[in-house]
């Protein structure tokens, strides 16, 4: 049954809420209160369309619909990264232009959260009978390490299926490990302000610094293009231009920026570090420079790393902290988030190939990524799968983030179709 197409009832109601939603600016690096309120507008919207709803702590929360059988979920989360620089459009609202739906988060991901809100609206509506209970699970701070979900599933259980529209479609069985660490030390009198990135897992696309030349005080910046840390090849990284221009004006460089200079520079993939590698199933690791702090109060970079499904996170570190000691810098771990790799034959890859066979009449490919989802903490239970089509550029963390509305509204049908499945078989 093609129960998918039924979301289209709702397409202007979809695109009023999106609209609303895009206008709160919950931008997890800068804090929770609007985090709060783009939970809270999604928990309200579903409780007037009669669905039952909890908060977690203000953390997370879920739509609910069903009371037997397996638990079932979809994941999505509400918060995004800054805005950054250079739209076309006002970043906090919903623009339709050309064919396409802009604004920070249509893609990545409250466009995806909108839909899973209509999808159990549709099921209700229409006196769909389900065998499972399916829920709809929203976070608030996947952009800064998905604590939202660990403190999630400390008070609710586990799904035996899920899937999380946030990355592309077809299906993502694999995700690289995330291992993202800050290194910190090393100032110097000649540098008096360094400045690039607004977060860890984007390539900074503006850089400046404040700096003794001949023993004149002068400012210089570099601007360069975004992108996110799992493609960082697509971006140009300001950080690393500026301090390769400060270099060749002969400026004397910290010890954390000759660091920076001699083994990261420009590359992607971590040759220089030593930790240039690759595996089958998911393909090479990728490394992004990501924040540059230097001023009075501190001095620091990050790096965001994500390594092949096969390889060891620790050992990644272990390398790269030595040869941080031999420039005198420390060393300390944000995240190092495991892989995820589930069998191409699993039950929930079956289930979604068939619910997007149905709206599209293809097969879906099968495919790894670098991106980090809210699938690797579903402990092998979970994938990602949509929302945005490969031949459609997003600009996922980019400016002018935006997605193809026709495309938009045909994975509100494969969404659909994928949840009555997870909700009825």
């Amino acid at each position: 049954m093609d129960f998918g197409k039924k979301i289209l009832d709702y397409k202007e109601d979809i695109l009023n809420d999106l609209k609303t939603l895009l206008e709160i600016k919950s931008v997890s690096s800068e804090g929770s209160e609007n985090c709060k309120k783009a939970l809270d507008f999604i928990l309200k919207r579903a409780e007037e369309s009669g669905l039952t709803v909890k908060n977690i702590k203000d953390k997370a929360g879920h739509i609910e619909l069903g009371s037997g059988g397996e638990l079932r979920g979809v994941l999505t989360h509400l918060d995004v990264v800054p805005a950054g620089k250079n739209w076309s459009v006002e970043p906090f609202t919903l623009t339709r232009k050309n064919g396409r739906l802009y604004g920070r988060g249509v893609a990545d991901d409250k466009g995806a959260s909108i839909i899973d809100l209509y999808c159990l609206k549709a099921l209700k509506d229409n006196h769909v009978k389900g065998k499972n209970t399916v829920r709809c699970i929203f976070g608030t701070d996947e952009e800064i390490g998905m604590s939202d979900m660990e403190t999630y599933f400390s008070e609710e259980p586990l799904p035996e299926m899920s899937f999380t529209p946030d990355s592309d479609y077809g299906i993502c069985f694999a995700e690289k490990g995330i291992l993202q660490i800050k290194i910190s030390g090393g100032k110097n009198n000649s540098i008096k302000e360094f400045y690039a990135g607004s977060a860890v897992n984007a390539v900074p696309e503006e850089a400046r610094a404040v700096y003794y030349s001949n023993n004149e005080l002068k400012e210089n910046s570099f601007l360069g293009k975004a992108a996110h840390a799992c493609m960082p090849d697509k971006g140009k990284n300001a950080a690393a231009g500026l301090i390769m221009l400060l270099k060749n004006n002969e400026v004397e460089l910290s010890s954390l920026l000759t660091f920076i200079n001699d083994k990261i520079s420009n590359e992607t993939n971590g040759e220089s570090l030593g930790i240039k590698m690759s595996d089958e199933p998911s393909g090479e690791l990728t490394c992004n420079l990501g924040k540059v702090r230097i001023n009075e109060a501190e001095s620091y970079f990050t790096l965001d790393i994500r390594y092949p499904v096969t390889k060891d996170g620790n050992k990644i570190y272990k390398q790269i902290k030595l040869l941080c000691e031999s420039y005198n810098l420390k060393t300390e771990i944000i995240h190092n988030i495991e892989p995820l790799y589930l069998p191409k034959d699993s039950k929930i890859v079956s289930t979604l190939s068939k619910a997007y066979e149905d709206i599209t009449g293809e097969k879906p490919e099968l495919y790894s990524t670098g991106g980090g989802t809210y699938a690797r903490m579903l402990k092998g239970k979970g994938v990602a799968f949509g929302p945005a089509f490969k031949e459609d550029n997003v600009n996922m963390h980019n400016a002018d983030e935006s997605i193809d509305e026709e495309m938009f509204f045909t994975h509100a049908k494969i969404c659909l179709q994928a949840i009555y499945k997870l909700y009825t078989e």
